[in-house]
């Protein structure tokens, strides 16, 4: 059986391929979406900004803000995630 399953769908290979590689794809561009290293590398920086005068203290809190809800969704992520 097998074997005949296998030459019965012996059309559809070409196109388990391309799903496996967009899985593949997508499992790699979702785990750089949810790293939060860059995000505390961003932080790091708009402090540094800050403490250099190049940007006020209300543009500070705004990108801290952004950035902060961006940690928080990927702890959610991570939390939820096996």
């Amino acid at each position: 059986m097998g074997l005949l399953n296998s030459l019965l769908t012996l059309p559809l290979a070409p196109m388990r391929g391309v799903t496996w590689v967009a899985q593949r794809v997508l499992d790699k561009a979702e785990e750089e979406y949810y790293d939060p290293a860059p995000v505390w590398r961003e932080l790091a920086e708009l402090e540094r900004r800050l403490t250099r005068g190049e940007i006020s203290q209300e543009t500070f809190d705004r990108s801290e803000d952004e950035l902060l809800d961006r940690l928080e969704e990927i702890d959610a992520r991570r939390t939820q995630s096996p």
